[in-house]
C-alpha cells in the first residue's frame, strides 16, 4: 500500500462533491496508484474490484501513517481535497505535523470566498478551477478542469421516445429535475412552470427526484398542496431520494430534464441528462452556458424567471421528436467534451505540475 494521491470525501451525505469522486476513482485507478478516505459509495467499490493493484481504501488512521513518508522516487504524496474541512485537516498534516504531503484542492464556487476559505486556497500547492470564471475568483489556480461524468452509467435508452414506459407512470412523455428538494434548487420554480404547462400537454408527467432533508419539509409541503390545488396531483410526483445507482435509469425515463437553481458553482444534472438522451432546460448559474448549446441541446434560461423556463420548455414540450433529437446532441456533447475520462486527464496534468513544482 503506497498511493501516490489520497482523495479525500470524509461527509457521510451524498452530494454533488460524492458525486464527482465517485465517478472519478475507477477512472483514476487505472492510471495511478489512488486511496480514498472517505464514507461508502459505488465507485470506491468498483475501484476495488477493478483495479485492486492501484486502489486502496483507507481509513483516516490509515491514510495518516501512509504520508508520515514520500514515495518510493523521493516526489510528496498528494492529499487532493474538495470542502474547507478538509483542506483544514491537510494543512494541519503538512504544516504542523510535517507530513511530506502536497494539497491539491477543486474549487467550483463563482463568488468571492470568505477570508478563511481564501486563506485555505491560499495555502494548497495546486489548485483547480472547474470553470474559468471560478478560476477568476481563485488566484492560484494551476488549470481550469471541467467536471465530467461517467458514459457507463449515465447511457441513453435504446427508444427515447417509448422510455417513459418503463417508469409506471401515467403519461407518454416525461419531464424531470433532479436534486435537493430546497429553495436554493429551484424546486418551485420548476413546479411553478409545471403548473402551467403541464394542462397543456396531457401526455406528459413530471417528476422531482431527490431528496427533501428536515429543515425543507415545510417547503416540499407548500408545494405538494399548491400541485393538489391544481388538481396535478397524479401528474407532478415526488420520487424521493434515489438511491445513485438508480439515478441513470430516471435520466433514461424522461425526455427533458430541467435545471432551474437560483445558484449551483458548476452543476451535473444537465450532463448527466445529456448523457441519456435528454433535451435540457437550464437556468443561467453554474457551467450550464458552457455545458448547454442553445437551440442544440436546449435551452438556458434567466435564473428565476418562471415565464422564460415555461416558453422554453413549450418549445421541447410540443415537438417530442424534436426533443429525442436535441438529446442525441446533447450525448455527443458529453462524449466530446465532458467524459470523467476527460476529466481525470485534465486533474492528472495538475498532479504532475504539483510533482514538478515540490521538492
Amino acid at each position: 500500500m503506497n498511493p501516490e494521491v489520497i482523495v479525500t470525501n470524509i461527509k457521510k451525505r451524498f452530494t454533488g462533491v460524492s458525486g464527482t469522486v465517485n465517478a472519478l476513482l475507477p477512472v483514476q485507478a487505472r492510471a495511478i496508484d489512488i486511496a480514498y478516505l472517505g464514507s461508502d459509495m459505488p465507485g470506491a467499490r468498483l475501484a476495488a474490484q477493478q483495479c485492486p493493484l492501484r486502489f486502496n481504501w483507507l481509513s483516516l488512521w490509515q491514510a495518516i501513517r501512509v504520508s508520515f513518508t514520500r514515495l518510493p522516487d523521493g516526489r510528496k504524496r498528494i492529499w487532493h481535497v474538495r470542502r474547507d474541512p478538509e483542506m483544514m485537516l491537510a494543512i494541519f498534516l503538512r504544516d504542523v505535523c510535517r507530513l511530506p504531503i502536497a494539497l491539491v484542492f477543486t474549487s467550483a464556487a463563482k463568488h468571492r470566498h470568505s477570508w478563511f476559505p481564501r486563506w485555505l486556497i491560499a495555502n494548497m500547492d495546486g489548485v483547480i478551477s472547474t470553470t474559468p470564471e471560478a478560476a477568476g475568483y481563485v488566484p492560484n489556480t494551476t488549470r481550469v478542469v471541467p467536471h465530467g461524468i461517467s458514459l457507463e452509467r449515465f447511457s441513453p435508452p435504446a427508444d427515447k421516445l417509448s422510455a417513459w414506459q418503463k417508469s409506471g407512470l401515467p403519461g407518454k412523455y416525461g419531464i424531470g429535475v433532479f436534486g435537493r428538494v430546497r429553495p436554493d434548487k429551484g424546486s418551485d420554480i420548476y413546479v411553478e412552470a409545471m403548473l402551467k404547462l403541464l394542462p397543456e400537454f396531457p401526455d406528459f408527467t413530471a417528476v422531482i427526484a431527490g431528496l427533501c432533508q428536515p429543515q425543507h419539509e415545510d417547503f416540499k409541503q407548500a408545494l405538494v398542496k399548491k400541485i393538489a390545488d391544481h388538481g396535478l396531483g397524479k401528474r407532478i410526483i415526488f420520487l424521493g431520494e434515489i438511491a445513485p445507482a438508480e439515478v441513470g435509469a430516471w435520466y433514461q425515463n424522461v425526455l427533458i430534464t430541467v435545471a432551474c437553481p437560483r445558484y449551483e458553482p458548476f452543476g451535473l444534472t444537465p450532463l448527466e441528462g445529456m448523457a441519456c438522451g435528454c433535451a435540457v432546460v437550464a437556468s443561467d448559474t453554474g457551467a450550464f452556458k458552457m455545458i448547454v448549446e442553445e437551440g442544440i441541446t436546449g435551452y438556458v434560461v434567466p435564473t428565476e424567471e418562471v415565464d422564460a423556463l415555461v416558453i422554453a420548455l413549450r418549445k421541447v414540450m410540443q415537438d417530442p421528436v424534436t426533443a429525442a433529437e436535441m438529446g442525441k446532441l446533447g450525448r455527443q456533447r458529453v462524449e466530446q467534451g465532458f467524459s470523467v475520462e476527460r476529466e481525470a486527464e485534465g486533474i492528472a496534468a495538475v498532479y504532475d505540475a504539483v510533482w514538478a513544482k515540490t521538492d
